[in-house]
């Protein structure tokens, strides 16, 4: 039996095998940006850590896919593969330091998305799960380009017009680029999709990132009068909302 570690060898079968399932698993959640909140985590996290032979491949398949893409400029394959390519080697940075980001992650975040845009131009039929990896590229810890991850959300949204998550994400940035009509489309459609206890609370936070898009208005509150007991909390595109029984406060961050 594979697991029977006193076989010759097994032992380090065992860990390959480990290590293996672990990297895919990594890969996997950040893929699907699962972790957290949005602005500071889930859609908008990327990878911090890959290590050893995981990186070693990366950037062999960063190497591969460079070339592939200079003798095939026009191949949008080739293109979607080198992003993925250089997304897994971004993982494998420690990419934010104290003043932001890293040189190397600079250079690698600003080849994804050159790589990505290359993609998108010769008009594929979209990879949209690499749009959602695109997401954290685009973000404040990332590039910062609002305008890009709008860019991202549409196509997104074309694919999964239902999604209330990102309907939501789509309204928050199209009020942030001042695109209103858009933003006034998509919270007219993330509230619709909303669970019934969240479309107030929800409402008001949009209102209040449509009055501030770049986020430098004063803090405002929109409560009703009377006594109650605080409930729960939400964050979305920097508005922090809490609901009570009685009303609910909106305050920017």
């Amino acid at each position: 039996m594979l697991f029977d570690l006193r076989g010759k060898g097994r032992r380090r079968a065992v860990r390959i095998i480990y290590t293996g399932l672990a990297v895919l698993m990594g890969v996997g959640l950040v893929g699907f940006g699962i972790g957290g909140g949005f602005g500071g985590g889930g859609l908008f996290s990327a990878a911090t850590s890959n290590e050893g032979a995981s990186k070693a491949s990366f950037a062999a398949e960063v190497k591969k896919y460079r070339t592939l893409t200079a003798q095939q400029p026009k191949n949008p394959e080739a293109w979607e593969k080198l992003t993925k390519a250089l997304l897994h080697e971004a993982g494998g940075e420690t990419y934010v330091s104290g003043s932001g980001l890293t040189p190397k992650a600079k250079e690698l975040f600003s080849e994804a998305s050159t790589s990505w845009k290359t993609y998108l131009a010769l008009n594929p039929k979209v990879n949209t799960q690499l749009a959602k990896q695109m997401l954290p590229i685009y973000g404040e810890e990332g590039l910062n380009e609002p305008a890009q991850i709008l860019a991202s959300l549409n196509l997104i949204v074309g694919a999964e017009p239902n999604s209330y998550t990102y309907n939501r994400e789509l309204a928050v940035y199209a009020y942030k680029t001042k695109n209103v009509r858009l933003g006034d489309l998509a919270t007219a459609k993330a509230i619709a999709l909303a669970p019934a206890e969240q479309r107030a609370r929800l409402k008001t936070v949009l209102a209040e990132i449509k009055k501030h898009p770049t986020g430098t208005g004063t803090s405002s509150t929109a409560s009703s009068t009377g006594t109650g007991t605080s409930s729960n909390e939400i964050s979305i595109g920097g508005v922090q909302t809490t609901t009570t029984s009685t009303g609910t406060s909106t305050t920017k961050k």
